[in-house]
Order: structure tokens, then C-alpha cells, then sequence
């Protein structure tokens, strides 16, 4: 069996939900009272994000290709990077592995394209929405791509953080996000297509209850 190798810590939650999505999805595909080896190796988000804030693309790749790289160090055979915003360089962050890795975005978009899904709405960190992360590999398979506004942007962003990143979910919080979701779906796009689908991180969806239509 090859060991899993998961980059996590961005954040803590998030990682949490990950590795029990791989067990479970794994026990699920098998069929087996067997677990996977997963080896995580886990980085200070907030140095990432200070990183990303200030568009130090190069620092935020050494330090996740480095996060990698240790991983393979501790015997995983391959990896996946528990979070959407570091794939924003993803590419370098491959290029400077020792050992195979696994995106997100490109599972998410095959997803969605297995699902058939015609419009998809990103929500996430305002890195993950302004840099338009899903925009181009969906545009590239002809799903429609959809970002909140500037401010619907900033709102969801203010949902996500702090509480949310640490695990705390707070009832008003979902509500309001339910509310802005479903605001930005069905009045101010207009889509009433059933077959949309709201793309963002694992737990954060999951923790807001956000359905995958």
C-alpha cells in the first residue's frame, strides 16, 4: 500500500476534515476494516497567508515544496495539499517536489465535469476568488465559471475568518452564509440551472451545510 502524504495545518480544521474524508473514502472504495498510512506534516498557516498577502509567490512555494519534501522524507509516496489557496502555485510548488502530487482543483474540476455540472460558484478565501484559481480549468472544459461580487467577496471572506478556520462554527454565521449563497445563485445570477455546483474547501462547505446542486 503507497503512503499518502497530506500538507497540512491551512488550517487545523480543514486538515481534520481531510484525513478523515481519506479514511473514509477509502473504506468506502475497498470495502476493508483496513486504513490507509497518511503522514501529515503540518505548516503555520498564518506565516503562509502573511506570505500571500503580500504576494510573495516564491516564499509561499519553498515553504509549501519544503513542507512536501519532508513528507517524502518520512516515507510518503505521493502527496495532496489540504487547501485551495496554495495552489495558486501549484505548479512550482510540483515542480520542486520529490514526489507526485495531487490538486485539488484538477479533482474538483474533474468532479464537476463526471457530475455534468454546468455553472460553478467559488467561494473561499478572497485569494482563492479574486485570482479566479477554478476559472480556467473549468472555462477550458466548458463549464461556466462564477465568482461572487467584490463585496460579496469580502463578506464571505469576513464568515470564513477567524472562526470557521478554527473549527468554531457559529449558527448566525452559516445562516448568513445560506443566505448569501443562495442570494447570489438564484437573484443576482439569475441561474436556475439544478445542476450547479458550489465549489470551495471541503470543511468550509460541509460546515456551513452550503448544498453541492
Amino acid at each position: 500500500m503507497k503512503r499518502i502524504g497530506l500538507v497540512g495545518g491551512i488550517g487545523p480544521a480543514s486538515t481534520l476534515d481531510y484525513y478523515m474524508g481519506i479514511i473514509n473514502g477509502y473504506r468506502q472504495k475497498t470495502s476493508s476494516s483496513h486504513y490507509p498510512e497518511i503522514i501529515i506534516y503540518s505548516i503555520d498557516m498564518f506565516e503562509m497567508l502573511s506570505s500571500v498577502e503580500e504576494e510573495l509567490w516564491d516564499k509561499v512555494a519553498v515553504q509549501l515544496s519544503g513542507a512536501v519534501n519532508n513528507l517524502a522524507s518520512a516515507g510518503a509516496d505521493f502527496a495532496a495539499i489540504a487547501s485551495n489557496t496554495p495552489h495558486l502555485v501549484f505548479d512550482e510548488i510540483k515542480r520542486l517536489s520529490r514526489i507526485p502530487l495531487i490538486s485539488i482543483v484538477e479533482e474538483t474540476c474533474a468532479y464537476v465535469v463526471e457530475k455534468q455540472y454546468q455553472r460553478v460558484l467559488t467561494i473561499g478565501t478572497l485569494f482563492t476568488m479574486k485570482n479566479e484559481l477554478y476559472a480556467n480549468p473549468l472555462t477550458a472544459q466548458g463549464i461556466a465559471s462564477l465568482l461572487p461580487s467584490d463585496d460579496e467577496q469580502q463578506e464571505i471572506y469576513s464568515l470564513f475568518f477567524p472562526n470557521l478556520e478554527n473549527g468554531i462554527v457559529i449558527q448566525e454565521d452559516t445562516i448568513k452564509m445560506l443566505e448569501l449563497v443562495n442570494r447570489i445563485v438564484r437573484e443576482q445570477r439569475g441561474f436556475s440551472d439544478s445542476r450547479l455546483y458550489r465549489a470551495s474547501n471541503d470543511d468550509q462547505t460541509r460546515r456551513f451545510g452550503c448544498a453541492r446542486y
